[in-house]
C-alpha cells in the first residue's frame, strides 16, 4: 500500500471541491456516527470480537470514522466525490493535524474495507480489535473537532 497523498493533491485533481459549508448535513452525519458508535459499544457488551464477526466490526468502525471526517469536511466547506474520494477524506486527517501513524492506520483501514467490499477480504479478530482500539482513540478527538460548529 502506497503512502497517502496530500489533501491539496486531491483538490488539484478535482476530487475535492470547495463548497458552501453544509451544517445540516454535517449535523446529520455526526448524529449518525454517534448512534453507530453506541451500537458498536452495545455489540461489544453482548458479543466479543471473533473471526466470524470481525468484518462486521471493521466495516462499522470504518463507516463511523468516515462519517465524522465527512462531517468536518462539510463544515469546513469541502466535498469529495468520485474515484479517490475516500482516500481524500482520510488525507483530511493530515489537515486536521492528526499524527502520521493515525492517518496511515486510517488509510490502511480504508484499504482493507475496500478489499472486503470488492474482493472478499476476510479480516481476523486481532485486526478487528486493533481497529476498535483505534476508533476508541480517534473518534472522540475527531468528533470534538467536528462539533466546533
Amino acid at each position: 500500500m502506497r503512502d497517502i497523498k496530500s489533501f491539496d493533491e486531491f483538490i488539484k485533481k478535482g476530487i475535492v471541491k470547495r463548497q458552501t459549508p453544509n451544517k445540516p448535513r454535517a449535523e446529520f452525519l455526526l448524529k449518525e456516527s454517534e448512534q453507530d458508535y453506541q451500537s458498536i459499544l452495545d455489540m461489544l457488551k453482548k458479543s466479543e470480537v471473533n473471526d466470524k464477526n470481525a468484518n462486521v466490526y471493521v466495516k462499522n468502525c470504518h463507516d463511523i470514522l468516515m462519517q465524522v471526517i465527512r462531517a468536518k469536511m462539510l463544515l469546513d466547506g469541502y466535498n469529495a466525490s468520485g474515484f479517490g474520494a475516500h482516500e481524500a477524506e482520510v488525507s483530511y486527517l493530515k489537515v486536521l493535524n492528526f499524527k502520521e501513524n493515525e492517518t496511515q492506520f486510517a488509510n490502511q483501514l480504508r484499504f482493507f474495507r475496500n478489499g472486503m467490499l470488492y474482493y472478499g477480504t476476510i479480516i481476523d479478530k486481532d485486526y478487528a480489535k486493533k481497529v476498535i482500539t483505534f476508533l476508541d482513540g480517534i473518534y472522540p478527538k475527531l468528533k470534538k473537532l467536528a462539533e466546533k460548529l
